[in-house]
Order: C-alpha cells, then structure tokens, then sequence
C-alpha cells in the first residue's frame, strides 16, 4: 500500500467502492481527505455522522474513524448530540441531498439557525438516487424522474441559501467540477466554529444523467459551463461559492454563556 497520508486515512478492505461508475462520491471523499490533512485534523478524534443514501456511504465503511449510520434524516440530531456530549471531537456529517434537505430539513434548518458546532457536507445529485431517482427538494424544474416522468413542474430549494439565511457561520457550494475550490472550501469550514455548510453538487450516471443520455464526463463539463459565482448565476445556472462567511458565536459558546452568565 502507498505511504502517501490519504491511504492511511482509508479502510483498504473497503476499496473499491460500491459506488456507481462515474458516481461523484468518489471526489468528494477524496476532497474532504486532502482537506482533512492538511487541516491537521486527529482522525482518532473525528467522528462521521451519516443517515440514509448514496452519500452516507462515503465515510463508513471507507473511513478509518468512527462513524454512525442512523435513521434517514436524522444525521444532523445525532450529530448534534455526540458534540453536546463530547465537545473536543470533530463531528462531521455527510449526507444527500434527499437525506439532509428533504427528510431532514428541519433539523438542517434548526440546526443552522442555533449555529451548532457541526461541519454538514450535503452532496447534492438533484433526486433520492438510493431509491430510485424520484423527485427531490432540489431537483431542478423539468428535470423527468420517475415520479416526474413529464419532467418536475416545483421550483427547485436553493439549500445553501436557506441554510445561510438561517444563520449558519459558513455556508458554500461548489461542484464535483471544481475540486481544487472544493477543498479549499472544505479546509477553511474546518478551521471555524458553529455551524458550517457546504454543499457540492454532484453528477449521478445512474439516475440522472443516465435519463438524460449524458456520460459522467460529459455531467463535469456541463457544471463547468453552466457553474456563475453566488450573486451572478442565473435562475438556470449554479451559483458556486462562499455564500456567506461569519463569526458567530457557536452553540456551545453560547450554552457556555446561558449556564454561566
């Protein structure tokens, strides 16, 4: 085995991964990993919170840390609990867009508005890929899903928005096309405090670019092009970027506070 930092990071029994061809996951793993390094993060104190789909599959059983696979859409409550109770540990939870904005939106927005002292790394592949591919609260409008098969007539959620509107201290997205921006991203969400959200937008051969005829590499060139910076981007295009950067105080400076002021 190579002595490079990554694959020590990595369960080589779990390799290769279960993930589709040409699935996503793969890069933001691999993202997440370098920025973890170079963080200088403890690994035996960093725990990954995970609930149900494609994305929850990243860290466990890939990661050489603990982690926690728990009822879909509930990642971020457990999360938010393991950070109560043992508040030196890096807690990370790593869901889909499904997991995290559809069943549970309301944790992620909740959570954001008290700040909690989390990292969440929502990949976002538009629809529930795990279950087939039907419409989500992201998939864009008219995108055909098999729940949609005339293509999806809702507006689709800005989840990085809302979650930046809600309070969070750090809030971005980029794509599985922009992996340098990603990582940078990623490094700077772990050297703050309360919580943090980034979001990655990311191609899904299976169930979505698979309706649509369009090879994973082909997916990539269309984020590129159809990628404008937070502010620019057209209701058709995907804002990339820092949404918002803040100071806050995180929920345990805050409980820290009440129990002490």
């Amino acid at each position: 085995m190579s002595a490079h930092p990554l694959h020590k990071l990595l369960r080589a029994e779990a390799l290769p991964t279960a993930f589709c061809p040409g699935c996503g996951n793969g890069l933001v793993a691999g993202a997440l990993l370098r920025a973890l390094i170079k963080a200088g993060l403890d690994f035996q104190k960093s725990v990954f919170v995970t609930g149900i789909g494609c994305a929850a599959w990243i860290p466990s059983p890939h990661f050489r840390a603990d982690s926690l696979h728990v009822a879909h859409g509930r990642a971020i409550p457990t999360a938010l609990g393991i950070k109560l109770r043992r508040p030196e540990l890096h807690v990370m939870v790593i869901g889909g867009d499904g997991d995290l904005a559809g069943i549970g939106g309301n944790h992620l927005l909740h959570a954001a508005r008290r700040n909690a002292d989390l990292l969440v790394i929502m990949v976002n592949n538009f629809v529930y890929a795990m279950t087939g591919g039907q419409v989500g609260p992201t998939t864009p409008q008219n995108l055909p899903t098999p729940t949609t098969p005339y293509g999806n007539p809702e507006y689709p959620m800005d989840v990085a928005g809302v979650v930046a509107a809600a309070g969070a201290n750090y809030v971005a997205r980029w794509t599985t096309a922009h992996l340098a921006q990603l990582e940078k991203s990623l490094l700077k969400a772990l050297a703050l405090d309360g919580f943090r959200f980034v979001e990655v937008v990311s191609q899904c051969p299976a169930r979505v670019a698979g309706r649509l005829s369009m090879a994973p590499a082909e997916a990539l060139r269309w984020f590129q092009k159809h990628s404008k910076p937070v502010g620019q981007a057209g209701p058709e295009e995907i804002a990339v970027g820092d949404y918002v950067e803040r100071n806050r105080p995180g929920l345990l400076q805050t409980l820290g506070k009440a129990e002490h002021g």
